[in-house]
């Protein structure tokens, strides 16, 4: 077995070298792949700290994914069409740069992950998963009927946004400032695991009677762990449209939610890298497989069912021989 802080850098490494010999055989869509892996990664990071340390199963995750995408599509179309913005009577100027449109997805999803969690939060189990569900689906018809930002087609951004000092079209620069976003991330996640917060918050999902009993309030620990989740998970919602230059209401889709679980489960839920692991794992599978057959979820499926089954660890368990926490 292998230690479990070797394999996180095991992992990372490996994440790395792969765009890395990308560029070196001229292979850029294998970069673009890695790229979407670690925002995929980034959003499942944010999730993991709501379901790995808080036990909060999310359906509707993929609000602050989608809101963190349409808040880089609203404020870069009005760049792009040089016409500003009007909400609640105050004018916004539109905007291509990437660390302005990242402040406001951060903010816009953590105050949407506050609201939703101050109704979601006065139930558990599977009335949580219920409520968090039904605001997925609230935003994605939502979406649906915005015929100002494109509705059902989606919106396009015919130019990538800028970041200081970086050319953010060149396929290894992006990767690299999405990578480098990630390790933020896992930084953060790493901390909170550590800090008093995070022991508190582990104790909130496992006794919330005995947590109480010392002063604390157990829906205030959720609550903060459901905006610090939403947070990033907006952030990665805002790198993702970049990617693509294009945001749709698919973005708000329940499955996108689902799929942000499975990465966790994959990987292992409550581990540093599982949520990493398992997108590499996902985008992979996506690739090489979805070439082959449209019905490559099968074997994801399967994968799946055996480490339900046989690793409830995840890979990461597996490898370290170390079981996760039960949510």
């Amino acid at each position: 077995m292998i230690g479990e802080r070797y394999l996180n850098l095991l992992v990372l490494a490996a994440l790395m070298a792969v765009p890395l010999w990308a560029l070196a055989a001229d292979e850029p869509f294998t970069i673009t792949l890695a790229t979407r892996a670690v925002i995929l990664a980034l959003a499942a990071v944010g999730l993991n700290i709501a379901l790995g340390m808080g036990g909060l199963v999310s359906l509707g995750h993929a609000v602050f994914f989608g809101l963190g995408g349409y808040a880089m599509g609203i404020l870069a179309s009005h760049a792009q069409s040089y016409t500003p913005l009007e909400l609640f009577g105050l004018t916004i100027e539109g905007t291509k740069s990437m660390p302005v449109i990242w402040l406001t997805a951060i903010i816009i999803s953590a105050l949407a992950a506050w609201g939703i969690g101050l109704l979601s939060l006065r139930t558990s189990g599977v009335y949580f998963i219920m409520i968090t569900l039904a605001f997925g689906q609230m935003f994605y018809y939502f979406a649906i009927s915005w015929s100002a930002y494109g509705g059902e087609d989606g919106l396009s951004i015919y130019v990538r946004n800028g970041f200081p000092g970086l050319n953010t079209l060149v396929p290894i620069e992006y990767f690299g400032l999405c990578f480098a976003v990630l390790c933020l991330a896992l930084l953060l996640n790493a901390r909170l695991q550590g800090s008093p917060f995070g022991l508190a918050l582990n104790a909130a999902r496992q006794v919330p009677a005995r947590v109480e009993t010392v002063g604390l309030d157990p829906m205030r620990l959720k609550l903060l762990a459901f905006v610090l989740s939403g947070a990033i998970t907006g952030l990665a919602g805002a790198l993702f449209a970049d990617l693509n230059r294009f945001v749709s209401p698919t973005m708000f889709s329940w499955q996108l939610s689902g799929e942000l679980i499975v990465l966790i489960v994959i990987g292992g839920v409550g581990r540093l890298m599982g949520p990493v692991i398992g997108a590499c794992l996902f985008v992979t599978l996506e690739h090489w497989l979805g070439g082959i057959t449209e019905f490559w979820h099968v074997f994801l499926g399967a994968i799946l069912l055996l480490i339900v089954l046989f690793a409830r660890g995840g890979i990461v368990g597996l490898l370290t021989g170390k079981e996760g926490p039960h949510v």
